[in-house]
């Protein structure tokens, strides 16, 4: 009895050696097949390459769905609730009082310089994009660079907001914000920026992009006046919502008392983070902006938009039904694994309860393919940054590019791949925190598992097709 109480019976040690060797083929397989063939699809946006796929397909989708399923097989082993909750208990808290208010100083006045620069290059800079301070600061350093930040190392956004610097020093709160509007005009906001990337010359044309950087300024700003920037940019602002989201997967993390080093991604198994319907939207739409600007280009995705303009519709419009379609599509399949996963577990919480605490795990896989859609896009661009930012109004008229690489795909692939696993392992977490019985937590994964392969495959699949230039869509 004693032994048996030591060491696990040799039964199931060889159970469990040949479940790991299983998922460590998978993953191995998994990466041989998708080196070097997953590169950032920015041609949509204006900025980047194309790039094809020389892997058989179903060997693409097979490989990537597997990998998804294996890491799940081997979380699943895992079922010591000790071990689970100190993934995500776990912190080390050091006091950084007077760091925090020089660091936020600092990055507010950063902020508030680089939004100035912004619209000074804009206004009186070149009229092209590929030179421009303001495009290069807008899409290289935000969208890609600072969002990589956010969720590799700790979310800066908040000190660095100047739109909110602007509103706090304005006279604010004359309303209080309707509890029925929770955050759906950050998920509005959100969806109709991923929109104009694509129909509006915001890439090429400065000009363009600061006004719709104008229109953005008045739509926050007057938020946060009306609504105090405190509410405002923590339910109502995209920009704001979109890297706090983003920052949860980080390592580091903000507390009261200052910071919080944590294992990555454990912040997204606390039940405070998801805490409503328009949330959990905003997540699927992080999740489907980079799948829809992957399909848009694909023959496919050319293939849809051209026969719908050829029934007559104008093309603003049948980018934008794609978007708002495709995203109506992710809701469902979503909602309906929450429904499965409630009878599979056979328990009274709530779907809506657990659609919130089930959607954080989705975040990881965000990140995942955000650094795979973007990492190689913004190291290639960040000598035409650093040159367009030491000479805003007279940037040299011939950027300089780094050329990466063959081996990078390697390190694409394994952002997608590391992006899933986390957020099987996240998942796990929660669910055995959800549910008292270790059988009933694991039965309750399955249907999401099933949602995570199906994001996995139908991006592999975009991948896989290679690129086009999307029809209608003005340079």
């Amino acid at each position: 009895m004693g032994r048996r109480d030591e060491s696990p019976p040799m039964s199931e040690r060889s159970a469990l050696a040949r479940r790991t060797g299983i998922v460590l083929g998978f993953v191995l397989v998994s990466l041989a097949a998708s080196a070097g063939v997953v590169a950032a699809s920015n041609v949509a946006a204006g900025l980047g390459g194309s790039a094809d796929v020389s892997v058989p397909t179903w060997l693409y989708l097979a490989t990537g769905g597997g990998a998804v399923g294996a890491s799940a097989l081997l979380t699943m082993l895992v079922t010591d609730r000790d071990v689970i909750g100190s993934y995500h208990d776990h912190a080390l808290e050091p006091s950084l009082d007077r760091l925090l208010t020089a660091g936020s100083l600092l990055l507010g006045v950063i902020g508030l310089l680089g939004l100035a620069l912004v619209f000074a290059a804009g206004i009186g800079g070149p009229n092209i994009g590929l030179v421009s301070a303001a495009v290069l600061v807008t899409f290289v350093g935000g969208r890609a660079l600072l969002t990589i930040v956010a969720y590799a190392v700790g979310n800066p956004w908040p000190a660095l907001n100047p739109w909110r610097r602007i509103a706090e020093a304005l006279p604010n709160g004359y309303e209080s914000y309707p509890s029925s509007y929770d955050s759906w005009p950050a998920v509005i906001a959100l969806l109709t920026f991923v929109w104009l990337e694509v129909v509006a010359p915001l890439t090429s044309s400065p000009q363009a992009l600061i006004f719709v950087l104008t229109m953005y300024s008045l739509f926050t700003i007057s938020g946060a006046v009306v609504f105090s920037p405190a509410t405002w940019f923590r339910r109502g602002d995209p920009l704001s919502l979109w890297f706090r989201l983003y920052g949860a997967v980080a390592p580091i993390q903000r507390t009261d008392d200052g910071f919080e080093l944590r294992y990555p991604g454990s912040r997204l198994s606390e039940p405070d983070l998801i805490t409503d319907t328009s949330l959990v939207a905003f997540v699927l739409a992080l999740v489907w902006e980079l799948t829809y600007s992957g399909f848009i280009v694909t023959p496919a995705g050319v293939w849809t938009v051209e026969t719908l303009v050829g029934l007559g519709l104008p093309p603003v419009l049948v980018y934008l039904i794609l978007l708002v379609g495709g995203f109506g599509l992710f809701w469902k399949v979503y909602w309906a694994a929450i429904d499965r996963t409630r009878e599979r577990a056979e328990t009274y919480l709530s779907r809506r309860y657990l659609g919130y605490r089930l959607a954080a795990p989705l975040l990881a896989i965000a990140a995942g393919y955000h650094l795979a859609h973007y990492v190689g896009f913004g190291l290639s661009l960040w000598p035409s940054l650093l040159d367009a930012l030491a000479m805003p109004l007279h940037p040299p008229p011939n950027p300089t590019r780094y050329a990466l690489p063959g081996w990078f795909g390697y390190v694409e692939i394994a952002g997608i791949l590391l992006g899933h696993v986390l957020a099987v392992w996240v998942a796990h977490t929660v669910s055995f925190d959800l549910f008292p019985g270790k059988l009933q937590a694991i039965r309750s994964q399955y249907p999401l598992i099933v949602v995570m392969v199906f994001f996995t495959m139908v991006s592999l699949y975009l991948v896989s097709q290679g690129t086009m230039s999307p029809p209608y869509v003005p340079s």
